[in-house]
């Protein structure tokens, strides 16, 4: 029988100088945290490990600075102030590889701030619709402070954990953090799914991640059939999908039946059919994510974005110039992942220009940005203009094929330096 007590006694045994993990996304534990910044007087120099966290962050508010450290491994909006201030860093790093860095104490954890659901019949909690990293770090943190929610979906999988593991536990009973990216979905979006649609073939798996694009994408399928999903995240577009008829996972090779995922997030209705639902495995980041499991999958088809490409196909998706804006997730992984399925599509995805009309498709990143795929591993690139096909190309044939997919009025102004860079010299083969 698990044994509840307050927040503030929860999170007592949080010393000075500690690294301390937070679970993240739908499963910030907000109670815990907001505990945890009470003790900002007698606390000093703890360190925060944390992916995308949602919801009020005051760990990393003004008066907190002397006694947290918000050491981010993907920056998320509520922590991007404290990550690009002398107060808060930036680890790069693939998700599928956290895990390593947790279990070889290269990022030793001395106490994990979990949100679970309640206890089953033997004992055992679920880590619910955020397993992701959250698995290897409550394996190797000493102490374990679970904030037990009645409303966390139990889900199956791998993201399990004994009450006897827990150190303090509290009991709550309030809605989990929720996103809403249908309702935000642009014709610019709506036309880039289709593109992309255009590109899937029935009975390809499919790897997609968090925004608008997305769901977008999800939403021009409904007429394919037997699609599958292995995927590092998956958010409400996937419910209309599985309404339609459209997923039956009937061809992967990993997981026949299965949508297999390492986190969720959306909205209370996502959450609903997740509870308790066989049809979704959640399993750890190191193993969603490891290429050698997603090349197994046939016709593997993943779809990412980014911040920023230059004529060459090299990507930007963690920074604005040097300027750390999220981070480098699970791109990569899925990206080498699907070029090595066979029949796999590594698609990149991305508006051709910003809210502001600056072209997403520019003659060289910013200044201190950071590539996060490099251009050898790019194959297609779309926007609302059309499909670009990098791979194979030299850097010139490469510039024209993203010139041709750029806004119309950045279209002369990247051409112009196509020929200061490439010269006006005409490529004589096919």
């Amino acid at each position: 029988m698990i044994q509840y007590t307050t927040p503030e006694n929860a999170v007592s045994p949080v010393q000075s100088h500690q690294r301390i993990f937070v679970q993240g996304s739908a499963a910030t534990p907000t109670t815990l945290l907001h505990a945890l910044a009470a003790r900002k007087e007698e606390l000093r120099n703890v360190e925060i490990v944390a992916i995308t966290t949602l919801g009020d962050m005051p760990l990393v508010a003004e008066d907190c600075r002397q006694s947290f450290y918000m050491n981010s491994l993907f920056v998320s909006q509520n922590v991007r102030e404290a990550v690009n201030s002398e107060h808060g860093g930036y680890v790069p790093i693939f998700l599928s590889e956290i895990g390593h860095l947790f279990r070889n104490g290269i990022l030793s954890i001395d106490v994990a701030i979990i949100q679970v659901s309640e206890p089953d019949a033997h004992g055992f909690c679920s880590l619910g619709v955020s397993v992701d990293i959250a698995k290897p770090a409550v394996e190797m943190a000493e102490v374990i402070i679970a904030q037990v929610n009645k409303r966390m979906p139990r889900t199956h999988g791998d993201g399990h954990i004994h009450i006897s593991k827990i150190t303090h536990a509290i009991h709550v009973d309030e809605p989990l953090h929720e996103i809403d990216h249908l309702e935000k979905i642009t014709e610019n979006d709506k036309q880039i799914g289709n593109h992309i649609a255009s590109l899937i073939e029935d009975r390809s798996t499919l790897q997609m991640g968090i925004g608008s694009i997305p769901d977008a994408v999800l939403g021009s399928l409904h007429h394919h059939r037997d699609l599958g999903v292995h995927t590092e995240m998956f958010s409400n577009g996937i419910l209309g999908l599985l309404e339609s008829g459209a997923i039956t996972n009937a061809y992967k090779k990993k997981h026949p039946g299965k949508i297999v995922s390492s986190f969720a997030v959306g909205s209370a209705k996502l959450y609903e059919e997740i509870h308790d639902n066989p049809l979704f495995s959640f399993h750890e980041a190191a193993y969603v994510n490891d290429t050698a499991v997603i090349r197994k999958n046939p016709r593997v088809v993943s779809i990412n974005s980014c911040l920023e490409m230059d004529i060459t196909g090299q990507v930007c998706a963690d920074s604005i110039g040097s300027y750390h804006y999220s981070g480098v997730g699970g791109q990569m992984d899925f990206m080498r992942g699907a070029a090595l399925s066979p029949g796999g599509k590594p698609i990149m995805a991305l508006t051709s220009t910003t809210k502001k009309g600056v072209s997403k498709i520019a003659p060289f990143l910013k200044q201190g940005a950071g590539v996060v795929t490099t251009r050898a591993h790019m194959h297609y690139v779309v926007t609302e203009y059309g499909i670009a096909y990098l791979y194979g190309k030299n850097l010139r044939q490469r510039a024209y094929e993203l010139l041709n997919i750029a806004h119309p009025d950045h279209r002369e102004s990247i051409e112009k330096a196509i020929i200061e860079r490439f010269g006006s010299f005409v490529y004589p083969f096919r």
